[in-house]
């Protein structure tokens, strides 16, 4: 298990564990990422990320693409 901050772009992966408070868990799971969900890094900037999850793309900063794994 790696943070989805570790993934090359362009590789499809599946999340399986999101960590952190409740509020910041369902702040993501809002917006799509939940457990057994597949994920695609579009591209990463300094540790930033543009996903593609559940056919949205979604911009996520570093401190909350480290708490997604993979």
């Amino acid at each position: 298990m790696i943070p989805l901050t570790y993934a090359d772009p362009g590789e499809k992966n599946v999340i399986l564990k999101i960590s952190g408070k409740p509020e910041i868990k369902k702040h993501l799971e809002d917006m799509g990422f939940v457990t057994g969900a597949l994920i695609t890094v579009v591209s990463a900037v300094n540790g930033n990320l543009i996903v593609n999850v559940k056919d949205t793309k979604v911009a996520l900063d570093k401190e909350l693409a480290n708490r997604i794994m993979i």
